[in-house]
C-alpha cells in the first residue's frame, strides 16, 4: 500500500505579492516561478507545493487556514514577536489544542502556528 502524501494546495489570495513575502519570511517558503502579481509557484522544504493564484474577491469561510507545526513553544514565541513587531494584529499564543495562534496574511487567508 503506498502512502498518501498531500502534494500541493491552491490559495486564491487579492495580493500575491504580499502574500508570498508574508510566506518567504515568516515560515521559509521559497518561491520558484513568479508572474508579477498574477502567480506564485512556492516550496517549502519538504518540497510541498503551494500555488498563490490572484483573485480579486476572496471569501474564504472563517474558519479556513493553514498551518505551520514548529518544533517547540519558543519557536511559536518567536514567529508572534516577530509578527507583532512588523506590525501584524497578533494575539499572544495559548493553550488549546497545542500551543498556538493564528493571523491573518495579506492576500485574505488564515494562518495558525502551532506546536
Amino acid at each position: 500500500m503506498s502512502e498518501l502524501k498531500l502534494n500541493h494546495l491552491n490559495l486564491t489570495v487579492t495580493d500575491v505579492l504580499a502574500a508570498r513575502k508574508f510566506l518567504e519570511t515568516y515560515f521559509g517558503l521559497t518561491c520558484t516561478a513568479a508572474r508579477g502579481n498574477g502567480f506564485a509557484l512556492m516550496y517549502d522544504e519538504d518540497e510541498f507545493v503551494l500555488t498563490l493564484m490572484y483573485g480579486k474577491e476572496v471569501n474564504y469561510p472563517k474558519t479556513f487556514h493553514i498551518g505551520f507545526p514548529q518544533k517547540s513553544r519558543e519557536q511559536v514565541d518567536e514567529i508572534n514577536k516577530r509578527l507583532k513587531e512588523d506590525g501584524f494584529d497578533v494575539q499572544p499564543p495559548v493553550q488549546s489544542h497545542g500551543y498556538t495562534f493564528y493571523v491573518k496574511a495579506p492576500g485574505g487567508f488564515t494562518v495558525e502556528v502551532v506546536h
